[in-house]
C-alpha cells in the first residue's frame, strides 16, 4: 500500500493546498504515507483508520507529529466543524455506508472547508459521476471531478473529486 498508493497519496495532499494553520483529517490513511505529507503542511493532522494495523503503520511511519485513532468515515470522532479539509486515497470503496461517511464528512468540515477524494476507479462501486451525486446530496456544493493516472508501470487510473461545505 505504501509504495502503490504514495503517488496518489501525495497528488492529493498538493491539491488539498493545505495551509500551516490549518486542521486536516485523513480518513484511512493506511500505512500513513498521505498522513506524512499532510502533518508536513497542516496545523494539526489526524487519521482514522478502523483497522488497528493500520494505524500502528502510520504511528510508526509519522511518530507524535499525528493524531491518530480507531474510526471510519461514518464515525470520525471528531467535533462538528472541527477541520479545514478532509483526505480520502483509495477506500471509499471500502465505506460501509457512503451517505452516512459523507453526512459525517460534512458534518465535521467547517463552512468553506474541502473535501478531497481519490480512488482506482476500477475500484469504485459507482461511476464518478454518481459518487459526486452521493457527495452532493450530503450538501456539498462546487464538485468537481476527474480521472488522473498515476505515474508508474501498471498504476490504475484514480477517479478524483474535490468539493466544497457552503459558507453559512
Amino acid at each position: 500500500m505504501a509504495h502503490g498508493n504514495a503517488a496518489t497519496e501525495l497528488r492529493v495532499v498538493e491539491l488539498a493546498s493545505i495551509e500551516s494553520g490549518e486542521t486536516a483529517l485523513v480518513v484511512g490513511p493506511g500505512p500513513g504515507v498521505g498522513l506524512e505529507a499532510t502533518a508536513g503542511r497542516a496545523g494539526r493532522a489526524i487519521g482514522v483508520d478502523p483497522s488497528a494495523e493500520m494505524l500502528a503503520l502510520s504511528r510508526r511511519r509519522c511518530g507524535d507529529e499525528v493524531e491518530l485513532r480507531h474510526g471510519t468515515a461514518a464515525s470520525t470522532g471528531q467535533p462538528d466543524e472541527s477541520v479545514d479539509v478532509v483526505l480520502s486515497v483509495n477506500n471509499v470503496q471500502l465505506w460501509e455506508d457512503r451517505a452516512a461517511g459523507f453526512a459525517e464528512l460534512f458534518r465535521v468540515l467547517r463552512p468553506g472547508g474541502r473535501l478531497l477524494l481519490s480512488s482506482h476507479e476500477k475500484w469504485l462501486p459507482v461511476s464518478r459521476h454518481e459518487l459526486a451525486d452521493e457527495v452532493a446530496a450530503a450538501g456539498f456544493t462546487d464538485l468537481q471531478t476527474w480521472t488522473w493516472e498515476p505515474p508508474g508501470f501498471g498504476a490504475s487510473l484514480a477517479a478524483q473529486l474535490r468539493a466544497i461545505k457552503p459558507l453559512d
